[in-house]
């Protein structure tokens, strides 16, 4: 009996260890999958976070964890350039299951946008949130002026287009057809004497003689473009590939990263002087069709087709409407220094490798393709979207190029959003044309 009684001790002190440490990992195991954490939320007192002079923010910290999470909540500043510029932290005790919020107004900059990282380094969570803000964003403009031949040298480009005979050909394609519309592949001979393909889709026509508005999507960088059907029943659409993109590879055929620098030393010989002309024959073409109301042609494209948007209205005023979304290409002297992830770095090893070139000329040669220039010429109504976040063309860049509109224009600001504007603009776009072209 008295060996018994210890050893009867010692098995319930163990059943007794070995319950709390099934509660312990059990409490563990929860908190790993989820069940506790800590989140934040940010919250600009500005819609657009854009503002007339100080930038404010809500830092709201939600702790759910049982225990209180100590540590600090900071932010820090930087230019487009990553120069750090400002930065600010506090103390912070977030009792448990609660959640507190901190507000920052940080102190007044010059205009422009900026980027800010807000932190929390708390007892079991760490995490930043990556925003940009504007000051003054409609006082912004570019620090370069456009070449003083810059509209002579595109008067002279629209010319040797128009000594080429476009050649326009039209093929049905029956089997891409849906909806009552007709859907045609479309080719037309472009600068240089190239061959140029797209689609366009033609709504059921109500009456032999009925005229369709028209809007010419023009494509992104190096993307592929199909029939638009199905989307109205009034209106034209046609999908316009460029050289060495989509149905026109066979004619110039170029790998992804070689299309942007392609004859980059020679601004009378550069891919996108090609490019931008092959979007003013597809203007020709529109114009050339019975079934158009030329009065209300319009272009719409995001990133390159964002760019060659603006680059058409600028050239050809028979566009009407334009609407680009994150134009690339934009204030492109202010892309550098680490501004824009692309395409000046790839610019910069394909002049490496290009013996008698030099970046000083390449960056020349840019300015008569910069987009903020042929912003200027533009006298069509304008709509633009843009995502703050994005790493290829900057706030600063794109409102370098909108304050250089003096037609009307709306911009349109994403502040969470990258090289993208997303379902609601594309709705917003489309009541704006059907309202600038009275389709009601």
């Amino acid at each position: 009996m008295t060996l018994t009684q210890p050893v009867k001790f010692k098995r319930l002190f163990s059943a007794i260890v070995i319950v709390a440490m099934l509660c312990f990992v059990g409490r563990t195991l929860a908190q790993d999958k989820g069940d506790n954490e800590v989140s934040t939320v940010l919250t600009p007192h500005s819609k657009d976070a854009i503002f007339s002079d100080k930038a404010s923010y809500t830092f709201s910290v939600k702790n759910t964890y049982p225990n209180a999470e100590v540590g600090r909540v900071s932010y820090v500043v930087t230019d487009q350039f990553n120069k750090q510029l400002l930065k600010d932290s506090v103390h912070v005790s977030i009792g448990a299951n609660s959640t507190k919020d901190f507000d920052f107004t940080i102190p007044e900059t010059q205009t422009g946008f900026y980027k800010v990282n807000f932190m929390v380094n708390v007892s079991d969570y760490d995490d930043t949130t990556r925003r940009v803000f504007g000051i003054k964003a409609e006082d912004i403009r570019s620090t370069h002026e456009k070449p003083s031949d810059f509209d002579q040298f595109w008067t002279n480009s629209k010319a040797e287009l128009e000594a080429i005979k476009p050649d326009f050909k039209v093929t049905e394609q029956l089997d891409k057809e849906q909806f009552g519309e007709k859907v045609y592949m479309i080719q037309m001979r472009s600068l240089d004497g190239m061959l140029i393909r797209g689609w366009m889709t033609v709504p059921k026509m109500e009456h032999k003689n009925q005229k369709f508005p028209v809007l010419i999507m023009l494509p992104g960088y190096q993307a592929d473009t199909k029939p638009l059907q199905g989307e109205a029943a009034d209106m034209i659409f046609v999908s316009a590939d460029v050289r060495g993109q989509g149905l026109n590879r066979s004619e110039m055929n170029l790998r992804r990263e070689d299309y942007i620098v392609h004859e980059l030393e020679n601004k009378n010989q550069y891919y996108l002087r090609g490019v931008i002309m092959d979007c003013v024959r597809y203007v020709d073409f529109v114009c050339s069709r019975p079934e158009v109301d030329k009065t209300k042609i319009a272009v719409s494209g995001g990133s390159m087709g964002g760019y060659t948007s603006i680059a058409t209205a600028a050239i050809d005023h028979r566009v009407a409407l334009c609407a680009p979304q994150n134009p690339f290409m934009s204030d492109i002297y202010n892309m550098d220094n680490d501004a824009s992830v692309w395409p000046l770095q790839h610019m910069k090893r394909y002049v490496a490798i290009k013996p008698g070139v030099s970046f000083d000329k390449v960056m020349l040669n840019l300015q008569y393709f910069d987009t903020k220039n042929f912003a200027t010429m533009i006298k069509c109504p304008v709509l633009m979207g843009i995502g703050l976040l994005d790493p290829y063309v900057p706030p600063n860049n794109s409102f370098a190029v909108f304050n250089n509109i003096t037609a009307k224009k709306k911009i349109i600001v994403f502040k969470d959003l990258g090289h993208e504007v997303g379902e609601k603009y594309s709705l917003y776009e489309e009541r704006w044309m059907r309202d600038e072209f009275a389709m009601f």
